[in-house]
């Protein structure tokens, strides 16, 4: 029995120009909070807040530390980020 497949076009969508504009804002926004995330986390290390810095230098699983606490940072600002982008795209009614 042979198998149906689908039409040649249908095979390979081409992403149009609008969705290809509209992820590149996403991306956009979610670069900026995540480097709003870095400065953010650097900040909280170099004022030692609660002690933090100091505990996370002295652990001799500093590595993963930063990166658990960095990575944290990242989807938290960079979610935020894009969120912010996408509110701004309505319009206000009144």
């Amino acid at each position: 029995m042979r198998s149906r497949s689908l039409p040649r076009s249908s095979r390979h969508k081409i992403m149009h120009h609008e969705d290809k504009r509209f992820i590149v804002f996403l991306l956009r926004h979610c670069l900026f909070g995540c480097i709003g995330g870095v400065i953010l986390g650097a900040l909280v290390l170099w004022q030692d807040l609660h002690g933090i810095g100091t505990m996370i230098f002295a652990s001799p699983d500093r590595e993963l530390c930063l990166v658990l606490l960095f990575f944290g940072f990242f989807i938290t600002f960079g979610s935020i980020g894009m969120a912010i982008g996408v509110m701004q795209l309505g319009e206000e009614r009144d």
